[in-house]
């Protein structure tokens, strides 16, 4: 099955796949042992193949091996891609030290990425949030010199706030807007969407199972080494009712022959036709069930049960998703 679905890239931007492929899952980032590397080249090449030419990654997933990963699997298709790349955040031995958003960084940044991805252009580049520390307009006055040199083709941002998005506007055309959404997190309906909307910027939407609530597969209590342990949606008489909602998932996953995780990812897609879930793969196996999803529709009833059970605010506790 391919994946047929397109969305525009911001005000007459590129069209690419309406689903993306999130890279992050292929490499260590916390630390942890880095996934089957040969699987990994597989899965971006099948996503290909699929039609899903997105490839999401950040320079600094695996300090770079997820960069360097993508460059194996592309390798003489690099027109069948589209690599998506972030950029500034800082790590040491796994720990998060911050951000590093000067221009003269990020000049460096890009061409350490052009190298380890085996390119010469990054179709879109984006920094991976802003912190404050740099003025935005020279932060996307840098990428926009980028730009002009032709080693980045269009830019996009990435949890930013409403009013940053629309500073960020006004400095340079933005292609799209990287930010977690899922039913079980919708604070940004309330600013962000509708800023994107009217400036015609795509929005790339990740975390769509809301770190595997959605999934209909998560117990509680999580196990003790769970680092979702840290937050308090996931914690106690938070879990258990918020486990109670993800049931209205299931059932209605049940009727509908399909599994809880399609119909997150189908609901964030029927959100707009601006809107592509952005979903992290590193098997084969996950290819068919999350393009199946694409093709999911609801009817008025089922959306708007779910819009109801999952009402902002209806889930308990925060997470790092929260704004």
């Amino acid at each position: 099955m391919k994946n047929s679905t397109k969305i525009q890239l911001g005000v007459n931007g590129p069209l690419v796949s309406g689903l993306g492929l999130g890279c992050m899952r292929m490499s260590s980032i916390w630390g942890g042992p880095t996934p089957d590397e040969t699987e990994s080249i597989a899965t971006i090449r099948e996503a290909l193949d699929r039609g899903i030419n997105f490839l999401n990654t950040g320079d600094f997933y695996g300090a770079g091996h997820n960069e360097m990963l993508i460059g194996k699997a592309i390798k003489g298709r690099r027109d069948d891609a589209f690599i998506s790349v972030k950029f500034g955040a800082v790590f040491h031995n796994g720990q998060w030290l911050g951000m590093d958003l000067r221009p003269s960084s990020i000049k460096n940044f890009i061409n350490y990425s052009l190298t380890r991805l085996g390119i010469e252009t990054i179709d879109l580049y984006q920094p991976s949030r802003m912190d404050g520390s740099v003025p935005l307009e020279d932060i996307i006055g840098t990428v926009a010199d980028l730009v002009k040199e032709g080693k980045v083709r269009h830019i996009g941002v990435s949890e930013i706030s409403a009013e940053q998005l629309r500073e960020a506007g006004s400095i340079h055309p933005i292609s799209a807007l990287e930010i977690g959404y899922s039913l079980a997190d919708r604070q940004i309906e309330n600013e962000l969407l509708p800023a994107a909307r009217e400036l015609g910027i795509a929005v790339v939407a990740f975390a769509n199972t809301a770190e595997g609530l959605l999934t209909g597969e998560m117990k509680a209590p999580l196990p003790e080494n769970d680092y979702r342990n840290h937050f308090s949606r996931f914690q106690g008489e938070n879990l258990i009712k918020n486990l109670e909602k993800v049931e209205v998932l299931k059932n209605m996953a049940r009727h509908k022959a399909c599994t809880p995780t399609q119909l997150a990812i189908a609901w964030v897609k029927e959100q707009g036709n601006y809107i592509m879930p952005l979903v992290s793969m590193s098997r084969r196996t996950r290819l068919p069930e999350n393009i199946e999803a694409m093709e999911i529709v609801f009817t008025p009833e089922e959306m708007s049960l779910l819009n109801t059970t999952f009402a902002t605010g209806a889930i308990y506790g925060s997470t790092y998703l929260e704004r």
